[in-house]
């Protein structure tokens, strides 16, 4: 009887670690089909709005590939466990730099727009040195929260101010011009990278607690590498499209959306407190890969920082795990 009954939870177990693995690969076949159709469709909403690529990749594609991530901080501080939210966001800043656009890379050079530079990469580097500030009492509180609201929202109405400059000289951009199937396009590639999203963070935190493994140390590694799967289509697709501006856009305006605002919306849901180590770990690797990054006065990122970033990368994940 008790060998029955080890046999019955074995095979249980297992039913559930195959569902685990089944949903972590339907989730890169989503997130591979969704970045297709939603770079397509955001260059295509640029030639239309008539304004940057960039700018649709910092605003538009920045929101749809956060959208896991939001999800993920929604749910996670509901449940009373935002340290995963906070894993998960600041986990998945680095992913996008270190391990995304550090792929992106090594395919090739990125020339980056002036605009974005001046107008992104600054936002992107403070971000987790104020992180780092309010969480010097270790604890993220509500009102901290609203403070990084506030702060998005000063960002994106910058944003908004330079994309009404730009209407009315907006050069012509390869992509989708036919309205219809730019909305197309966008919905069902948005469609697609949230429900890639979704299936790899079922998968993966399942895996991961299975495991054993710390909830923040979760939401940094596995989760966040879950959730980026919707920006590393988006960025590797736009590269090998042609598209530079969307991919560098959104992995930037990914970052700023990650750091400012879903932990913002964690942490009026519920205080973050989180040991100051593992926070300081996150928030330095994150700086530093935004340094690497960092272009020079031409605007062009050089295939070699792609090598560098891959590297910083691989020694976060050691440094987190040991």
């Amino acid at each position: 009887m008790t060998a029955r009954l080890t046999f019955v939870k074995a095979a249980k177990t297992t039913r559930v670690a195959m569902n685990d693995y089944v949903a972590l690969s339907m989730g890169v076949i989503c997130a591979g089909i969704g970045g297709e159709l939603f770079v397509r469709g955001a260059v295509g909403l640029a030639h239309w709005a008539r304004i940057s690529p960039g700018i649709i990749g910092a605003t538009v594609a920045a929101l749809a590939t956060s959208s896991p991530e939001l999800s993920v901080s929604i749910n996670a501080a509901l449940a009373g466990k935002p340290q995963i939210a906070l894993g998960d966001a600041l986990g998945s800043n680095i992913m996008n730099v270190a391990l995304i656009l550090g792929i992106a890379l090594v395919i090739s050079g990125i020339q980056s727009n002036r605009d974005s530079v001046k107008r992104d990469f600054p936002v992107a580097l403070l971000i987790p040195i104020i992180t780092g500030v309010l969480f010097l009492d270790g604890e993220l509180s509500r009102f901290d929260g609203i403070l990084m609201l506030g702060m998005f929202f000063a960002w994106l109405v910058a944003v908004i101010i330079e994309a009404r400059k730009q209407r009315s000289a907006m050069k012509d951009v390869l992509g989708e011009h036919r309205r219809w199937l730019v909305v197309i396009s966008c919905v069902a590639g948005l469609a697609f990278l949230v429900a890639a999203g979704n299936l790899i963070v079922a998968g993966a935190r399942g895996i991961a607690i299975a495991f054993g493994i710390d909830e923040f140390i979760i939401g940094a590694t596995i989760v966040a590498v879950g959730t980026s799967v919707p920006e590393l289509a988006t960025a590797v697709i736009a590269k090998l499209r042609g598209h530079d501006e969307v991919g560098l856009g959104t992995i930037l305006g990914s970052n700023i959306f990650n750091g400012i605002f879903i932990i913002a919306v964690a942490a009026i849901i519920h205080p973050i407190t989180v040991a100051w180590n593992e926070v300081a770990i996150t928030l330095v690797f994150g700086i530093v890969a935004l340094v690497f990054t960092y272009p020079a006065r031409t605007g062009f990122i050089e295939r070699k920082r792609g090598v560098l970033l891959l590297v910083l990368f691989a020694a976060y994940l050691a440094t987190i795990l040991q």
